[in-house]
């Protein structure tokens, strides 16, 4: 094995793509296996070429792909070309413009875009969009044009926008310092016991899959960052209960991992496991009855429906509130007409 850092090869020459921690409980492991885990999309063979091409790095070593990882290592993946989502071309993608000043606007986004771009998702997003419409807008410390907070692919509703340094930096703070006000609403599998509750837990990312969160409980609470979500009972509707959600903090998929948590995971969630019947029946007639649900909401049935913050300049507190959109609204009637048909019988 060569003796030598990948920073001998230049700055200029290659480019970080990702970055992993080995978490302390680590048994040995392939590393081609291992990034399997870690890299949404990839397969074993471009892993495996990657490391035949001297692209991945642990403790800034290149390996083959048979190294076994162990607990703390530091994996590295280095090409020769900076990552697709680094570069943003404007695309004109019409975008749901709520409200919009000198400073900043309100987008309602729909379902299935995603806000920036990433792996596997290189156009098409809303950053793709905010760039044709608009010019000079402020990087974010991601570099990420004018974004000040994100929702997933498949949650539609409110995101607030900076059109300059000053409203990023403000706006910033304001979600930093839990200022800001987000309500969502959601429908969740399983009729919750309580009306109202707090969520507290830490989430970061789920040790052997990189692509969900968790949260951390027991021996190992002092993993990931503290978590708060408060939930309200809006309807409950037999085998699944509608929910409003209210976040004091924002980590990544927060409602989603929360509510699975507590044993209620959101309906249609595939990353999640809540694509598979949670409660309710046996009944074939019962599992048509869900799947024409998802078919109708084929997502998770997550929407971001206020949202709240104090304008920089005018220093006014703004509220901004959308409607349920069509796909869940009509998997909510699907399912009142479900409870109230087996009421009558």
């Amino acid at each position: 094995m060569t003796d030598y850092t990948p920073e001998q090869e230049g700055d200029d020459e290659l480019y970080e793509h990702y970055t992993f921690t080995v978490e302390k409980g680590q048994k040995p492991l392939r590393i081609d296996k291992y990034l399997m885990n870690f890299i949404e999309n990839a397969t074993r063979n471009k892993i495996q070429a990657a490391a035949k091409n001297g692209s991945i790095y642990v403790n800034d070593v290149p390996v083959k792909s048979n190294y076994k990882v162990k607990p703390f290592d530091v994996i590295r993946v280095l090409l020769e070309h900076p990552p697709y989502e680094n570069l943003l071309t404007p695309e004109n993608i019409p975008l749901n413009i709520v409200y919009e000043d000198n400073d900043l606007l309100v987008v309602n986004k729909e379902a299935g875009m995603v806000v920036h771009p990433g792996h596997g998702n290189y156009t098409g997003t809303l950053i793709n969009a905010l760039i044709y419409h608009f010019d000079n807008l402020p990087n974010n410390s991601s570099n990420r044009p004018g974004l000040v907070h994100r929702i997933d692919k498949d949650t539609s509703g409110l995101l607030v926008i900076a059109k300059n340094e000053e409203t990023m930096t403000h706006l910033a703070k304001q979600f930093f310092d839990k200022t800001s006000e987000r309500e969502y609403v959601a429908i969740v599998w399983g009729n919750m016991e309580e009306d109202e509750g707090i969520i507290e837990g830490n989430i970061g990312r789920h040790p052997k899959n990189r692509l969900q969160n968790t949260v951390f409980f027991g021996d190992d609470e002092d993993k990931g960052k503290p978590a708060v979500t408060h939930y309200k009972v809006i309807e409950r509707l037999g085998y699944v209960t509608l929910v409003s959600c209210k976040l004091e903090t924002g980590r990544t998929h927060q409602i989603r991992v929360h509510m699975k948590h507590i044993g209620h995971t959101l309906f249609n969630d595939e990353r999640y496991g809540g694509e598979r019947i949670l409660k309710g029946t046996t009944f074939t007639k019962y599992k048509q009855f869900v799947d024409n649900c998802f078919k109708v909401l084929p997502r998770q049935a997550l929407h971001a429906k206020t949202l709240g913050f104090v304008h920089p300049k005018t220093k006014k507190f703004m509220s901004f509130d959308t409607k349920i959109p069509e796909d869940m609204q009509q998997c909510i009637e699907k399912w009142r007409h479900y409870v109230k048909h087996q009421e009558t019988e």
